[in-house]
């Protein structure tokens, strides 16, 4: 399976017109949240999606609900928040928002550290694992050299050892790539991101 993955589009054009582009060569596309800005502009951030033919899955990022995502995605669209799903064999799990709650304020769709492991506890088996927020200690470090990623999400993955766990929201981590056990970790960002993964 030839997998195309993406994060924190926050409504660029160019980058949607890209990853269009790209997907015409996707056996499936993985969004890991953030497709608009504080809650606003998601109707036409989808929009500018709609040119993805391959089956597309998305997660909430922090800047849009569960529900208004779900709400603006078009028909065919899967949006994973605590659940799963299996494409072609290969076996999905999605979890959305910000982990922990972000300073950013009531717009800003967050969950406490036991909210995430609440709803992680739910997936027992995946091979690829989709969170909006980094593990701790892995692709979450701002320009401040400060670790801001999830410890749910980390205990998640060295628990269930997905092949791949894909994320975004920490900006200035975009496109890092390293390891949790054997599961390979990717901060994606709002680029092409390429990834072969067999059922």
């Amino acid at each position: 399976m030839k997998l195309l993955a993406f994060s924190d589009l926050h409504m660029a054009r160019a980058r949607a017109a890209d990853l269009v582009e790209a997907s015409k060569e996707a056996d499936l596309v993985i969004g890991a949240g953030d497709y608009c800005n504080m809650r606003e502009g998601l109707p036409e951030a989808m929009a500018m999606l709609s040119g993805i033919s391959a089956p597309l899955v998305l997660v909430p990022g922090n800047a849009e609900s569960t529900e208004e995502l779900s709400a603006a995605v078009p028909e065919g669209v899967h949006v994973l928040h605590g659940s799963g799903m299996t494409v072609d064999g290969v076996r999905l799990f999605g979890l959305g928002y910000g982990v922990p709650v972000t300073p950013f304020g009531d717009w800003s769709c967050d969950m406490t550290e036991s909210e995430a492991a609440e709803m992680l506890s739910r997936c027992s088996r995946a091979d690829i694992l989709i969170a909006h927020s980094p593990p701790k200690g892995t692709g979450d470090v701002t320009s401040q050299g400060v670790s801001v990623g999830s410890v749910a999400v980390r205990n998640a993955i060295e628990r269930i050892q997905p092949r791949l766990a894909l994320c975004g929201h920490i900006h200035d981590s975009w496109g890092f790539r390293g390891t949790i056990g054997q599961t390979q970790v990717a901060n994606l960002g709002p680029t092409v991101n390429w990834f072969d993964i067999r059922a």
